[in-house]
């Protein structure tokens, strides 16, 4: 599906009132809106010279390529299809299209027990109140750079789960998102647990074709109440063509904990923030991040472990393999409060260079200011050992079936920490089909 050219793509007042027009949103929201494409209209777009945006070059490009504010129809049966999904019973299925919602699945079970699931877009009106006060109210920042305050103001689509109190979902719920050639997404996901809940969530966004172009400015969402456990893997597999834009959030309160995975192989350029909140006291997270960057990819993750309240545990692992000309940049924060007392913070970022033309850059970083803590982090980069190659070699394996295998065992510590076997198998064999020989 193409950009229909007599559709305008201009970013400006009388493109946003249009758009406005044809929303059903309720008034709350018509305000939100509104005042963020406000704070939108007066910011500029990150400049080079800004320490965050220093090894990110956006110069090329346009946004107003994409329908941002015109979302397209989304497709009825999408030609690409998911892959988490794969012989896994699910508790329910959200298919957002183009920033359109296309085909929610949901078992009738969980809705008894009070669980609501389904589409941002379609859930906002029809609870409105539960939506209101937690939706970009306290876990995303939506001025924090003009990527999230035009995300913020023009979002379409999304995915949206609450699991009221005490409920135990015990399989998981499924977020698809999807573009066509030279489309725009601008979803949104919010997930609510509240205390004592259970839920694991898995999403993924696709293109319709490998090579596909478009533009994604996205947010996540994640509010974890105290006592809760939410299961979270994300696989990022846009064209080879797409922008990605993104900020991830996550609020975890007094013993509640969080597993967040997530794989990024897809796009063109990707800039992501991922913020966790340890907010209340013995609050847990542990984030593994998986990449893998091929041809001129350029990947920016900038991560933050914010310990707020005492007794939290933080354990950050990001690892990366690079192939081509492809490059990483990975940032990461521990910051503790002054209160934060007893916290224990780990962030660790390993990267694998398969060739001479790959870059890895690992700026990891510490700001405390609470004096009984243990936080610790570390980086490593390296090219992939010979001998090893030469042993697998002398075994039968092919060199490029001994470069797979090489770069999957680097992935299997993370690959060990998901707990479904369809998605460690998923991951994986994304990653291999990916790798190729450098003699």
């Amino acid at each position: 599906m193409n950009v229909d050219t007599t559709v305008p793509t201009q970013l400006n007042q009388t493109a946003f009132e249009a758009f406005l027009a044809t929303r059903s949103d309720p008034p709350w929201l018509i305000d939100q809106r509104r005042e963020l494409w406000g704070a939108f209209s007066q910011m500029s777009w990150p400049a080079r010279n800004s320490e965050e945006w220093s090894r990110t070059d956006i110069r090329l490009l346009d946004v107003e390529q994409f329908p941002v504010l015109t979302a397209a129809q989304p497709l009825t049966e999408p030609a690409a299809q998911p892959q988490l999904n794969r012989g896994v019973d699910l508790a329910g299925q959200s298919i957002s299209w183009n920033g359109s919602a296309s085909q929610v699945d949901f078992k009738e079970k969980w809705e008894k027990q009070g669980v609501l699931f389904g589409s941002l877009d379609q859930l906002v009106t029809d609870h409105e109140s539960l939506i209101q006060d937690h939706l970009m109210t306290r876990a995303m920042n939506s001025q924090y750079d003009r990527f999230a305050a035009m995300h913020a103001a023009c979002w379409t689509g999304g995915h949206f789960l609450f699991v009221p109190r005490g409920v135990v979902v015990d399989e998981p719920f499924h977020f698809v998102s999807g573009l066509s050639e030279g489309q725009a997404d601008l979803g949104h996901t919010l997930c609510i647990l509240e205390e004592g809940a259970e839920a694991t969530v898995l999403t993924e966004t696709l293109s319709e074709e490998s090579t596909g172009s478009g533009l994604h400015c996205g947010a996540v969402e994640l509010l974890v109440a105290p006592g809760a456990n939410l299961r979270y893997v994300n696989l990022q597999n846009w064209g080879s063509r797409v922008w990605h834009f993104a900020h991830h959030n996550a609020v975890v309160e007094q013993d509640a904990s969080l597993q967040w995975t997530v794989a990024a192989m897809g796009s063109r350029l990707a800039k992501v923030n991922q913020h966790v909140a340890l907010a209340g006291k013995g609050a847990s997270a542990q984030v593994n991040g998986v990449m893998f960057t091929e041809a001129r990819q350029h990947m920016s993750y900038h991560t933050l472990q914010h310990h707020c309240a005492p007794y939290g545990r933080s354990d950050f692992l990001y690892k990366a393999a690079l192939q081509d000309r492809s490059r990483t940049v990975w940032r990461g924060m521990i910051k503790v409060e002054e209160g934060a007392q007893q916290t224990d913070g780990y962030q660790r970022n390993d990267n694998l260079l398969l060739n001479d033309g790959a870059r890895a850059d690992s700026i990891p970083g510490l700001e405390i200011e609470a004096d009984d803590v243990r936080c610790t982090h570390g980086s490593t980069t390296g090219r992939v050992d010979e001998e090893l190659l030469f042993y697998a070699q002398c075994r039968g394996f092919s060199r490029t079936e001994a470069m797979r295998a090489i770069v999957t065992g680097f992935f299997q510590q993370i690959f060990d920490r998901v707990t479904i076997e369809s998605v460690r198998n998923a991951l994986g064999d994304a990653i291999a089909q990916r790798v190729r020989d450098y003699a």
